[in-house]
C-alpha cells in the first residue's frame, strides 16, 4: 500500500481531497509506489501516473480518462476514484501511462452540472472567446488542455481518451458513446471491443468538430476519443455502482495492459452505430420545436413527422424513421436544439 498522505494530505482518498480543495492552487506533488510507479498530482483533481520504464506496455498505449466535466455526473467520478484506490493499495500493477482527470471540482461540490458556463463547450480553444474571459470554468478548461497536451507530447504510445458522463434526460439506450468527427477516420475494432466490454452497445458518429473535451483531444492530439454516457445523474453516495461494473472492469483491464475481451469476436456486431442526418438549430423568434421537453434520447419519429418549423421553412422526417438525441429548446438563437440520427452499418464490419 502506498503512503498517499503527500498526495491527499488529511483526505481519505483522491475524491475526498478534490472535494475539500476544489478551487485551490496546490503545488505539484509526486510520490513513488513500492513497485516503482510514479504518481504526480498535477493539480487538484488531476493525476498523472506512469509505470516504471522497464515494465512492458503490451498495448503500446497511453490513456486519458476524465469524469466530472459536469459536476453532478457523479457515478463515473466514483468509478475512477475506486480504480485509483485499487492502484494505490497495490491490488494490481499499471502497464501504461495514465492521465486521470476530475474536470470541474467546484461544480462537483455544488452538485451542479456547471456554475457559470457549460464546461464541455469550452474546449478546442472555446475558453478563449471574449464572453468567457474571467470565468473559472474557462480557465480550468484551458488548464486541462495544457495537461493533456503535455501528456500527449511526453509519453509514448498511441493515445486514447474516454470522457465519462451520465445524463439527466432519460434514454431508450442507457449507455452510449459519441465518436468525435475527424475527416476520413473510422472506428477501430479494438475500440469497439472496449465499448462492448464496458456494456456500451450504441455508438453515435458525430458529423462535425465541436468544442467538447473529446473533440479537442481527437482533433488536436490525434487521440481515439469518445464521450461515454453511462446512465443517470445521481448525487454522490446514491449511485448503484453495480450498474457501472462494465466500464470499471474495461478500464482496469486497459490500465493493466490487457486487451479488451472479444477483440476479434463476432459479437462486435452488437454495436449499433448511428449517424447524424440533421442538426436542429434555433433559427430565431419564429422557431417552433415540435418535440416534447421530456422526450427520451433515441426516441424515434416516423417518416413524414414535422420536427421543427419557422416562418420560412420546416424539417420533416424523410423516407426512413429518424431518432432524436440531446433535444433542448432552451438554447440561444443559432445554437443546437438537437440532433436527428439513424442507424448505420455496424462498426465491427
Amino acid at each position: 500500500m502506498a503512503d498517499d498522505t503527500r498526495l491527499f494530505h488529511d483526505s481519505t482518498d483522491w475524491l475526498d481531497h478534490t472535494l475539500r480543495y476544489p478551487s485551490s492552487d496546490l503545488p505539484e506533488t509526486t510520490i513513488a509506489l513500492t513497485d516503482g510507479t510514479t504518481v504526480i498530482r498535477r493539480a487538484v483533481g488531476v493525476l498523472e501516473i506512469t509505470p516504471p520504464a522497464d515494465r512492458t506496455n503490451p498495448n503500446a498505449e497511453k490513456l486519458i480518462v476524465s469524469a466530472g466535466v459536469h459536476g453532478n455526473e457523479t457515478a463515473p467520478i466514483e468509478v475512477l476514484n475506486g480504480l485509483v484506490q485499487e492502484l494505490l493499495n497495490g491490488d494490481w500493477q499499471l502497464a501504461c501511462p495514465l492521465l486521470l482527470i476530475l474536470g470541474n471540482p467546484p461544480a462537483m461540490v455544488a452538485g451542479e452540472r456547471f456554475l457559470e458556463v457549460n464546461m464541455n463547450r469550452l474546449f478546442h480553444g472555446a475558453h478563449g472567446k471574449p464572453e468567457h474571459q474571467g470565468l473559472a470554468e474557462a480557465e480550468r478548461a484551458r488548464q486541462l488542455e495544457g495537461f493533456c497536451q503535455d501528456f500527449a507530447r511526453n509519453r509514448g504510445g498511441a493515445l486514447s481518451h474516454y470522457d465519462l458522463h451520465t445524463a439527466i434526460r432519460p434514454s431508450q439506450r442507457e449507455k452510449f458513446a459519441l465518436y468525435p468527427y475527424v475527416e476520413g477516420r473510422e472506428v477501430p475494432n479494438g475500440q469497439c471491443a472496449f465499448l462492448l466490454e464496458a456494456e456500451v452497445e450504441t455508438l453515435l458518429l458525430q458529423h462535425r468538430a465541436g468544442t467538447t473535451f473529446s473533440s479537442f483531444s481527437s482533433t488536436q492530439l490525434g487521440a481515439e476519443s469518445f464521450t461515454v454516457e453511462l446512465g443517470k445523474v445521481r448525487p454522490f453516495g446514491q449511485n448503484d455502482l453495480s450498474r457501472f461494473t462494465g466500464i470499471k472492469d474495461a478500464l482496469r483491464r486497459r490500465f493493466r495492459g490487457q486487451p479488451a475481451s472479444g477483440r476479434s469476436d463476432p459479437s462486435l456486431d452488437r454495436l449499433t452505430v448511428f449517424e447524424v442526418v440533421h442538426e436542429i438549430l434555433n433559427t430565431g423568434p419564429s422557431f417552433q420545436f415540435h418535440v416534447p421537453d421530456d422526450v427520451a434520447n433515441f426516441t424515434e419519429y416516423p417518416s413524414g413527422t414535422v420536427i421543427w418549423e419557422d416562418e420560412k421553412t420546416h424539417y420533416r422526417v424523410g423516407a426512413v424513421a429518424e431518432a432524436i438525441v440531446f433535444p433542448n429548446r432552451q438554447v440561444p438563437v443559432g445554437q443546437r436544439v438537437g440532433l436527428l440520427i439513424r442507424p448505420r452499418q455496424s462498426a465491427g464490419t
